[in-house]
Formats: structure tokens, C-alpha cells, sequence
């Protein structure tokens, strides 16, 4: 039994907003509901609605920016920087800019749909 994953083929999350979301492991990807990554490319312009996820997540800015309401605070992060926002948090992700922003997201447990609870808009 080999003691390693290999993850050549990440899962493509199909979006309708322009963003590019590919899980690279977790749920769908690998089977995995312990953590997920994935690499991600935010256009400009993009934005989600709030939400409150039942999960850790951690992002790592690879390039460009990205605009983070936590609890009502507005943080703008740039490549290099990183953030942890803790489980049941109430946050939005944006790239309001002019540049896509290049991103890795990490969850903890893995990203669920069942479990991010976005508000409606």
C-alpha cells in the first residue's frame, strides 16, 4: 500500500461567476473529509455573499489581492500574506481589484456545501 497520494488531476469545480476553483484534495477530489485544498483564481470584480462556514479555512495569497469581511472588519490581503478565520465566522471573500487574485484555500474539515451556510442575497 502506497503511503502517499499523488494528485495530478484536480477536481474543477464547475462555477457560474468566472472563478476558477480546483480541489486538489477533499471530498470530491480525493475522498478526503478531513481537510481540502484547492487552488483558486478569484477574477476582478468577483465577490460571494456572506457566509458563516461550520470549518476552518486558511488562504495563502499567491498573487494579486483579496478583500476579507470578518465580522465586520475589512481586511485586504496581498501575495505572500496568509490568514486563518476560524469555524463559525461570519465572513465575505472578494476581489473588488483591478487583477485576478491567485489563491490556495485550505479547510478544516474539507470544504462542504452543506456546511458553509451563504446568506442569501
Amino acid at each position: 500500500m502506497k503511503k502517499y497520494t499523488l494528485q495530478k488531476e484536480p477536481f474543477v469545480v464547475p462555477t457560474t461567476d468566472g472563478k476558477l476553483i480546483e480541489e486538489h484534495h477533499g471530498t470530491v477530489a480525493t475522498n478526503n473529509h478531513a481537510i481540502s485544498i484547492a487552488h483558486m483564481v478569484a477574477p476582478p470584480g468577483w465577490s460571494e455573499p456572506f457566509q458563516t462556514p461550520e470549518f476552518e479555512e486558511y488562504t495563502y495569497i499567491i498573487s494579486g489581492k483579496k478583500q476579507f469581511i470578518i465580522e465586520g472588519e475589512t481586511l485586504i490581503l496581498e501575495a505572500g500574506q496568509s490568514i486563518k478565520i476560524e469555524a463559525n465566522t461570519r465572513v465575505q471573500y472578494s476581489n473588488p481589484f483591478e487583477l485576478p487574485c491567485e489563491y490556495l484555500a485550505i479547510c478544516k474539515p474539507a470544504f462542504d456545501f452543506q456546511k458553509v451556510h451563504r446568506e442569501e442575497v
